[in-house]
């Protein structure tokens, strides 16, 4: 009886404290989403930088992507609040137990808080490009809002939590952070290197929640690393440095693809002004020079 008591008792632990699915969905939409900007921003920059060539794309096109991204947006955050109400276990909408006279599993309430707010990231967008009341740049306010919102659940997500646990999440509460000031600076002063960079630590984000959910929840069945062990908190740090070098390799990669794209678009669709293209690239460096 004790033994089955015991059994219970881990289980539930483990359902309120968190699994390896309740960290891969989280990051799969933000490496899905980093991915997204990135491409997206890259190629705003690229057909702007060519448009005296050749006219790649049109605001009615940008327009409907990004309504396009609002609705994406919206249905990934009703699918994440959606999977920490109602999964086996959770807490189906019950924030508090009336007859145990205690909170109920408020973990999964703060990870619905930051969907909901990424779910009016969503709403914001689609209202910003369809009601021309509203400027387009407040999408990015809203933006950094939900991140600085998410990095203020987070960092109070582990109190009571083993050392490794801790730290992982306190990296994570980094990469946020940064990534909420990041558009926030965008938001007071639009710039084509921080529109690039962001994405990449969005992309860093949803690689990280990945490998927190190795650390913690081996998907495996394998043995939980030692939350104690001085050894693996530098191992974790050495792999956060090589989540953030992917994350800029993929952004570099992703650029190069991209442009070569529009590039070679516009050698097929544009091939009589292609003779224009140097002199386009070489007046866009100067401006930016200037």
């Amino acid at each position: 009886m004790i033994v089955i008591l015991g059994i219970l008792a881990r289980v539930k632990s483990v359902v309120k404290m968190g699994s390896f699915r309740g960290h891969a969905l989280p990051g799969s939409f933000f490496c899905f989403m980093g991915l997204w900007w990135s491409t997206k921003y890259i190629l705003k920059y690229a057909c702007k930088k060519y448009k005296r060539t050749c006219y790649l794309g049109s605001k009615a096109l940008f327009h409907r992507i990004d309504i396009l991204e609002g609705i994406i947006i919206i249905a990934m955050a009703l699918s994440g609040m959606t999977w920490e109400q109602f999964v086996p276990g959770g807490p189906y909408l019950t924030l508090y137990d009336y007859k145990e006279g205690q909170w109920n599993q408020l973990l999964e309430w703060q990870h619905c808080t930051m969907y909901f707010f990424f779910g009016l990231l969503g709403v914001t967008i689609i209202l910003c490009y369809m009601s021309r009341s509203l400027p387009v740049s407040l999408a990015k306010l809203m933006m950094s809002n939900a991140f600085f919102v998410e990095a203020f659940i987070f960092y109070n997500h582990t109190h009571g939590r083993d050392m490794l646990d801790i730290y992982v999440h306190q990296l994570l509460v980094l990469i946020i952070a940064v990534t909420g000031l990041l558009t926030f600076i965008d938001f007071m002063k639009s710039n084509i290197i921080l529109e690039l960079l962001q994405p990449s630590f969005i992309l860093l984000q949803g690689t990280w929640f990945w490998q927190i959910g190795f650390v913690l929840y081996p998907p495996n069945g394998g043995p939980a690393w030692e939350p104690t062990d001085h050894d693996n908190i530098m191992f974790v740090t050495i792999c956060f440095c090589w989540h953030y070098a992917f994350s800029l390799i993929v952004s570099g990669l992703n650029y190069v693809f991209v442009t070569w794209l529009v590039k070679f678009k516009l050698k097929r669709f544009c091939p009589s002004e292609i003779g224009l293209l140097k002199n386009a690239e070489r007046e866009q460096e100067l401006e930016e020079e200037m």
